[in-house]
């Protein structure tokens, strides 16, 4: 790593970083490539973000049982969503603030809300970690969480909320690093984090017989590892976005903006990880197998859900950063060009899952009953993607404008509400796992029809030409 090397590396290797990153080429070079060259390194990003659950879920998996695999990724994972999803949507309102001032090189502005929200994100996460303690066994009993994975998931979610503020600085660092154009660094840093995660399970779980303890134990420090560097970069650049640990606090009227921005994200996270804990429930109601089954197939099908989200971060910066500076036409391109890699990119995927899927979910588990119930909601739900397409991309094309309320208001009415109305009216008197979950892609093509219609035809994005 580049902080073991010799004082003068470090500066020279600071200095380069700095300069390509405030030479970036998103408002000049080629459209296509600028995005791919942003897109990759988030994906291989949010592949080792979630790869930290994923290794705590094979590990406890394989040395410590189903009832462990069921709590880590089943009511746990959907309850850490709810509450830390809802401030990382906050927080990207940051973003989209300071990649249109960086685009316009506005270096005070930038200052202002780099600060101010690095200030708000320690903040949250202490509120944040004491709600996620509390609350946690709470959570649980109220989603009807089998007897047998309730012991396991209560002690799993309360030592990993006592990592959230590390949890929050590094996702809004790595935002803020994001906004000016920087996407391999956060992805370096998490990579250093992964592999800590890795051997840290490794010792706790496997030879120190920790459990589900030692699991989570491994995750919140090393995102503390992830936290400590993506500080340290924001600290010892030279560009506009520096980090002054004197300058910390909150400008109100910074605050405001970024709330104003990044309220609906985070809304729109809560919404949907709300409409996923009432289909947690139901998927609890059908015993442990199932919710292994779910819980397992969650960590595959996050796969593409890293993709559209890396899509998503990268059109939102692009077209931030672009509209910052007054290039619209870029803009315009821009959105086309990313929503038609987005689907080619979705009809490989779902070809590659539906015919090799298995392969993934023997990772996870041998248990016979859990890999028929997983391979059947996957061969059901994988050739659905791409229905979801159009949300991600053009919702993230609006965020880079500043329009967020709107979209917000899509969502909550397409996938959260109608999501919500089948599962109370139809799913009690079909009590199988079909008909709970057909809610995703019904209310993926509904939301998708309120997209086009509002985007094309009502949205600030109409005007741009």
């Amino acid at each position: 790593m580049t902080f073991l090397k010799k004082q003068s590396i470090k500066q020279t290797a600071s200095k380069t970083a700095d300069h390509s990153v405030s030479n970036n080429q998103i408002t000049e070079g080629v459209i296509w490539k600028q995005l791919l060259i942003f897109f990759f390194p988030i994906l291989f990003g949010t592949f080792f973000q979630q790869l930290y659950n994923t290794v705590d879920a094979i590990i406890v998996g394989r040395f410590v049982g189903k009832q462990a695999l069921a709590a880590v990724g089943g009511p746990t994972g959907t309850v850490i969503n709810l509450l830390i999803g809802f401030f990382v949507g906050l927080s990207s309102g940051a973003t989209v603030i300071i990649s249109q001032y960086y685009g316009a090189k506005r270096e005070e502005m930038v200052g202002y809300a780099v600060h101010t929200a690095i200030t708000a994100s320690v903040i949250s996460g202490a509120v944040l970690m004491v709600i996620g303690f509390v609350g946690a066994p709470f959570a649980l009993n109220a989603m009807g969480t089998p007897e047998d994975i309730v012991g396991f998931a209560t002690l799993y979610m309360r030592i990993y909320f006592l990592g959230t503020i590390a949890n929050l600085i590094y996702n809004i660092g790595s935002g803020i690093l994001r906004a000016v154009g920087d996407s391999k660094r956060p992805l370096y840093f998490l990579i250093a984090s992964c592999f800590a995660n890795i051997i840290l399970d490794i010792v706790f779980v496997v030879y120190f017989h920790m459990g589900i303890a030692g699991a989570a134990l491994a995750t919140i420090l090393s995102q503390c590892v992830s936290a400590f560097l993506v500080i340290w970069v924001l600290v010892r650049t030279s560009d506009m976005y520096q980090l002054h640990f004197s300058k910390l606090g909150l400008d109100m009227r910074m605050l405001k903006r970024i709330v104003r921005i990044g309220l609906p994200s985070g809304l729109q996270s809560a919404m949907y990880t709300t409409s996923n804990i009432i289909i947690q429930s139901s998927v609890n109601s059908l015993g442990t197998d199932t919710v292994a089954a779910w819980a397992t197939y969650g960590k595959i099908d996050v796969i593409f859900w890293m993709i559209i989200s890396a899509f998503s971060i990268s059109v939102t910066t692009f077209v931030g950063q672009n509209y910052g500076a007054g290039k619209m036409d870029r803009v315009r391109k821009g959105i086309r060009v990313c929503l038609g890699m987005s689907f080619v990119t979705t009809l490989f995927l779902s070809l590659f899952l539906y015919n090799f899927g298995q392969y993934i979910f023997q990772i996870f588990t041998t248990d016979p009953a859990v890999l028929t119930i997983g391979m059947d909601v996957l061969h059901y739900l994988v050739p659905t993607f791409f229905t979801y397409i159009i949300i991600e991309i053009y919702s993230g094309s609006l965020k880079g404008i500043g329009d967020s309320w709107f979209p917000m208001f899509l969502t909550m009415t397409g996938v959260c509400a109608l999501r919500v109305l089948w599962l109370l009216l139809y799913v009690p008197s079909h009590h199988n796992i079909h008909a709970i979950i057909f809610t995703y892609p019904m209310t993926w093509v509904v939301t998708s029809i309120l997209f086009l219609i509002y985007f094309h035809g009502f949205s600030p994005m109409r005007k741009i030409r």
